[in-house]
């Protein structure tokens, strides 16, 4: 049944729009000016100092206090904390011999065997694989497309801490983001919609394909899940209860949309049943989002205010394989709401978690340098939790811009990695809405005279939270990070 504007319009009345809803991560409303605040810190001397960490917010004991330089020149982290480099492409190396690949993006974790955790980590290399020194190698009977240059890597990090990694899938192309799903499989997502015959790919792409990381038998003779669309995909979380799976476009001209597919009647979830449906099984469905005076939002950069709610409707997309018009340029003006950079999804809350990075004069709305969206789909409305103001001077360790991928913390509220500009931080906001830094790329991929650092990705707890993964996209680093993580305080 649809959520007609009428109904939304109601229902706010009774309940008050415009208020975030509840929810175990509450609203953050940040901007350039506002992010840091000065507290009183204990140094591992003993001794107390008064600091001020750009980016953090240590309120009432907010975050773990300041980031302090690595030597080894890789990542910053609070005191007491430590990180271990688990796969660095062109060093590390798979069962097969082969390197590491490289261009690291998405992961998630996974309970493996004797106390082992499994990752599968995407690997977004797009084009062919002579643009890459590492792409990821074409192992038998795991090979999509052999033109094409992406794919996963499964890595095993085993209770004593030795490290084995393999091929999952290969020949895919600009594995971005993905998820995981309730029964422990690994949905992967292609960014990239190049057809057969485009930069020497030889099968189309624009897919979402699943990849098991413990039955490494149910991964042979990759299958692309057509029936999910063929676009830019971003990435995808499952609704456990209802079987929903929501993905997100990262697109522009015009700017990307947010999907929801509906399984066909009687369809029962588990390994490799994704395979049995037929390339249209299902609805895929696109967003038309009205506020709560029944007025349509052409997109979601309209929103300025923390806590701004949407009613969600849902429009079929009339033709999901794009067979000669992109998804996202089959709906006329009015038809539906975009929504610039999306990125990240993490399923938590009962909803999901959704990150437009920015917003800038190609979207209608206010420019900004970051959303977090949440979705309720049995309120079916959109609340806005997380805005980020435009960063004035990226190139200081003063302010958070661009998110990217994010996860839900055992610790309470949301981590987010950067891909922005300038200095990058994985950084936390508690539910209440305070933000605090919990580590810095200080690895420089560039010169001394035009510094890069590049993107967090990947960011994902271990299944017993007691360890932070995240990659570095380049060039192309998995790290374990560990330390005092403790529940943090609504400030």
């Amino acid at each position: 049944m649809s959520l007609t504007r009428r109904d939304f319009a109601r229902r706010s009345a009774a309940t008050g729009a415009g208020v975030a809803l509840a929810g175990s991560v509450g609203a953050l409303a940040t901007a350039p000016n506002a992010l840091a605040s000065t507290d009183t810190e204990t140094d591992n001397d003993g001794t107390t100092d008064s600091t001020t960490e750009g980016g953090a917010d240590r309120h009432s004991g907010v975050g773990y206090g300041p980031l302090v330089p690595d030597p080894d020149g890789i990542l910053a982290l609070p005191a007491g904390f430590k990180y271990r480099v688990i796969t660095y492409s062109g060093r590390t190396k798979l069962e097969s011999g082969e390197y590491t690949p490289s261009n690291h993006d998405g992961t998630a974790t996974f309970a493996g065997p004797r106390g082992a955790t499994l990752l599968v980590n995407n690997h977004e290399l797009k084009g062919p694989r002579a643009n890459w020194q590492y792409p990821v190698p074409l192992a038998e009977g795991l090979v999509y497309d052999p033109a094409a240059s992406g794919g996963c890597t499964v890595v095993e990090v085993r209770r004593d801490g030795q490290v084995a990694e393999w091929v999952g899938i290969a020949g895919t192309s600009t594995n971005c983001a993905g998820g995981s799903t309730p029964w422990g499989t690994w949905l992967t997502c292609e960014e990239n919609s190049d057809k057969a015959g485009v930069n020497g790919m030889t099968k189309d792409h624009g897919y979402v394909f699943e990849v098991d990381p413990i039955d490494r038998r149910a991964n042979r003779d990759p299958k692309p899940l057509k029936f999910f669309g063929r676009y830019d995909h971003e990435a995808v979380v499952i609704d456990p209860r209802r079987g929903h799976a929501y993905l997100t476009e990262d697109a522009s001209n015009p700017n990307g949309l947010f999907f929801r597919w509906t399984p066909p009647k009687g369809f029962e979830y588990g390994p490799r049943k994704f395979r049995e449906l037929a390339d249209d099984a299902g609805v895929l469905q696109a967003p038309k989002c009205f506020d709560s005076g029944g007025k349509f939002v052409d997109d979601l950069s309209r929103a300025t205010k923390i806590g701004t709610v949407y009613g969600v409707d849902w429009v079929d997309v009339p033709d999901r394989d794009a067979k000669t018009v992109a998804v996202r340029k089959q709906f006329g003006t009015g038809e539906i709401t975009r929504a610039r950079k999306l990125e990240g999804m993490w399923w938590g809350d009962g909803g999901a978690y959704i990150v437009s990075s920015y917003a800038r004069a190609e979207s209608p709305g206010a420019a900004h340098d970051g959303q977090v969206w949440f979705y309720d789909p049995k309120r079916r409305t959109l609340t806005l939790k997380v805005l980020l103001g435009v960063n004035p001077d990226p190139s200081v360790d003063g302010a958070f811009d661009g998110p990217d991928n994010i996860t839900v913390s055992p610790y309470g509220g949301i981590i987010l990695a950067e891909d922005g500009e300038g200095v990058s931080h994985l950084f936390g906001a508690t539910d209440s809405g305070r933000t605090y830094p919990i580590a810095r790329n200080d690895l420089n991929v560039g010169t001394e005279e035009e510094p890069d650092y590049a993107e967090f990705c990947g960011v994902t707890f271990s299944p017993d939270g007691k360890t932070l993964y995240a990659n570095i996209q380049k060039p192309g680093i998995l790290l374990a990070i560990t330390g005092p993580w403790k529940r943090q305080k609504r400030g």
